[in-house]
């Protein structure tokens, strides 16, 4: 390809990376000096925030040997209660979703289809948050004693009416938990979870009254995401940060507005859908007919990892509460799976951040989907679907180099024109006769200096749309290409794709034409330097996009030259 097209189009996959670098928010890192306890709380608030919370129940005193001295009971006796305190596991056919009947709340929702850094499946209830921190679907009232007796009550446990054991089985048909709790004095609680054997969407029915009084709850949707890659060390140049942080999310004016939670504070409207997401998964409240006026509030919370405390991911939680009381809302707590959301409402797969070419990325989606039902790897559907637009975009590569080979042809005569007129100013009138001329000279070769930029512009969408594509699909995540690259989503252990691919490079720059400006020639040779000190970070199947790609420019110049001949070389005089 000619000189000035390659520079054009590294020049824009430069800019790619400095935006991903600079201007996507990189996850925050804790304080040193301040290190997060392996028993800390979910929802530690950073400086300057408070984090939504509950009132705890009030701790029993501390004796001088540090032991809790008995606490004599305050609170009215129960009359719909569980001995005991126990887990409720429910198995649908994607999640396996545990309940504690101590504050009827979710503390594991496991999905099965998804695996983490150890291979096992993926959790998104962080795990290091700490038995004390607030789960999901934990409610609060404005009476702080109120909101600690319905989080510490021990309720019934049912299904259909009848008491369950340890296990519910929703793999076939939809289930509905109900935990119940009450007490004389007249609080009583009742909390439904509606489970479908094939979904992530659960549906949730809150019932608080006090006496014959119905109060309205703050729900919350605990402290955010546990998947792993919430976990990443902060980006240093040549390691940006590839996936998106925990963030807020609001649907409103039929787009997806993401928001800093240090600054973004609450918000409150109709949304059609609000809560928190990150780079893969999504936990939202669903409002598709715009019916429930909500207000919903962000604050960050710093959760430490489960197996090492000291590592410490940044998340975001958040709590709603409704205008009035609702007797059922829907959540969805799930992948970022484009078939998944859209089942949903097609609003609902604006929460995959495809940026300003979804338009096209979306399409490509469906291609690469396409291809893998065919081959069965992504590795090799990502091949062949680059392959495939190669092919197809080689008409309008083909034209631009013609046309560039005709413009590099004329070039001695061009510089000869210029360099005659060059002691005039731009605005002398005489300067003006040099343009006449060159269009002389264009109409007596046969060169039209925009055939060459705009068949190579046209390109660009497909090139930027498959770098978002592949950039954010949950489909590439954790997928195994074979040999030593085991997850197409993070980068190439052992560095094979990434030098591979700068060697390509190198050898392209050698097969390609180097006359012209010397700053372009230095800017030249230092691209595969820098790409390939890049590429070290990219996840594999983004490498292995570029890599084919890179391959392919190189044998379709070389069909280009078989094809017009060798580029002509005349004598500058």
């Amino acid at each position: 390809m000619e000189r000035r097209v390659l520079l054009a189009i590294t020049l824009s996959f430069l800019v790619l990376f400095l935006f991903q670098r600079f201007v996507m928010p990189p996850p925050a890192p804790v304080p040193s000096a301040a290190p997060v306890p392996a028993n800390a709380s979910a929802l530690t608030p950073a400086p300057g925030t408070q984090a939504p919370t509950i009132a705890p129940s009030t701790p029993a005193p501390v004796t001088a040997s540090g032991t809790q001295a008995p606490v004599a009971p305050d609170r009215p006796a129960a009359l719909v209660s569980e001995a005991t305190e126990r887990e409720v596991v429910v198995e649908t056919a994607k999640v396996r979703a545990v309940f504690s009947n101590r504050g009827a709340r979710i503390v594991h929702w496991i999905l099965k289809e998804y695996r983490n850094d150890l291979g096992q499946p993926l959790d998104l209830v962080p795990a290091g948050a700490g038995a004390n921190a607030i789960k999901p679907f934990t409610l609060s009232l404005d009476d702080p004693a109120l909101s600690a007796r319905i989080n510490d009550a021990i309720y019934r446990v049912t299904v259909d009416g009848a008491p369950v054991g340890e296990t519910v089985d929703a793999t076939v048909s939809p289930k509905s938990i109900v935990f119940e709790a009450s007490s004389v004095d007249g609080l009583t609680i009742r909390k439904t979870f509606s489970v479908e054997p094939t979904s992530y969407i659960v549906s949730f029915s809150p019932i608080v009254t006090m006496g014959t009084q119905r109060l309205n709850p703050v729900l919350h949707g605990g402290p955010g995401l546990g998947d792993d890659l919430a976990r990443m060390p902060p980006a240093s140049f040549f390691s940006p940060v590839y996936s998106l942080p925990a963030q807020a999310i609001v649907h409103k004016d039929n787009d997806v507005e993401r928001l800093v939670p240090e600054t973004s504070g609450s918000q409150e409207g109709a949304f059609r859908y609000a809560g928190v997401d990150d780079h893969y998964f999504v936990s939202m409240l669903l409002n598709e007919q715009n019916t429930q006026v909500f207000k919903i509030d962000y604050a960050p919370a710093f959760v430490p990892q489960a197996d090492d405390p000291a590592i410490t991911g940044k998340f975001v939680a958040y709590s709603i509460r409704f205008q009035t009381p609702q007797d059922q809302s829907r959540f969805f707590f799930g992948p970022k799976a484009f078939d998944d959301l859209r089942n949903i409402d097609s609003e609902a797969t604006r929460v995959i951040n495809f940026g300003m070419f979804a338009w096209l990325a979306v399409p490509l989606l469906g291609a690469l989907k396409w291809v893998h039902g065919f081959v069965g790897n992504w590795g090799w559907a990502i091949v062949v679907l680059t392959i495939l637009i190669n092919a197809a975009m080689f008409p309008l590569r083909h034209k631009s180099v013609v046309s560039m080979r005709k413009m590099q042809e004329i070039q001695p005569q061009m510089k000869a024109i210029q360099d005659r007129y060059a002691k005039y100013k731009i605005t002398d009138p005489e300067r003006q006769k040099m343009n006449t001329e060159v269009m002389e000279l264009y109409r007596a070769k046969g060169v039209n200096p925009a055939s060459g930029c705009i068949p190579t512009l046209l390109t660009f969408p497909f090139l930027f749309a498959f770098y978002a594509m592949l950039s954010v699909a949950i489909e590439i995540r954790g997928a195994d290409f074979g040999l030593w690259i085991n997850n197409l989503s993070g980068p190439d252990r052992y560095y094979v794709l990434p030098l591979v691919f700068g060697a390509i490079q190198i050898y392209q720059m050698k097969i390609t034409p180097m006359g012209g400006d010397p700053t372009q020639q230095k800017i030249m040779m230092f691209m595969p330097i820098m790409f390939t000190l890049m590429s070290l970070s990219f996840p594999s199947g983004l490498v292995l996009y570029w890599l084919v790609s890179t391959v392919l420019t190189i044998a379709q110049q070389q069909v280009t030259t078989r094809i017009t001949g060798a580029p002509a070389r005349p004598a500058v005089k």
